[in-house]
């Protein structure tokens, strides 16, 4: 992945921070995922008042991308406020784990300030279908 590549895709994830629904938290979130083809898929975080009705904006993205036949993720970013990068939550960690073990994971704050790691860093000892 180029610097061009991650910075593009993080923009991606600022724009669709913009379309988040979060009534409740006041904290939205935007994601963008970059397939093998090329291809950019953006997600928000969509709350609900039943809290588990929520989705992440990385799983938004992520199910955007396989519904529509990708199944190689290059690469996700994730943009929030805050003083420090955010990191996908634990149920976003296990998701990515089965759906994009090998990608990128860009995360950035609205100030410029971001970290990178690969999915595998953020979720080491993962329960995976080889356990069932």
């Amino acid at each position: 992945m180029t610097e061009h590549d991650i910075a593009n895709l993080l923009d991606q994830a600022a724009a669709a921070r913009e379309r988040a629904y979060a009534p409740y938290s006041h904290f939205p979130v935007g994601a963008a995922v970059l397939t093998n083809s090329g291809e950019v898929y953006t997600g928000c975080n969509v709350e609900n008042a039943s809290y588990g009705a929520t989705c992440c904006a990385e799983r938004v993205a992520l199910f955007k991308a396989i519904s529509e036949g990708h199944k190689e993720i290059r690469a996700i970013a994730v943009v929030a406020a805050g003083e420090e990068v955010v990191p996908p939550c634990g149920i976003c960690r296990q998701v990515m784990i089965e759906l994009a073990p090998q990608a990128v994971v860009a995360m950035a704050n609205l100030e410029g300030k971001r970290e990178i790691q690969r999915v595998a860093e953020l979720l080491p000892s993962p329960f995976g279908g080889g356990y069932l």
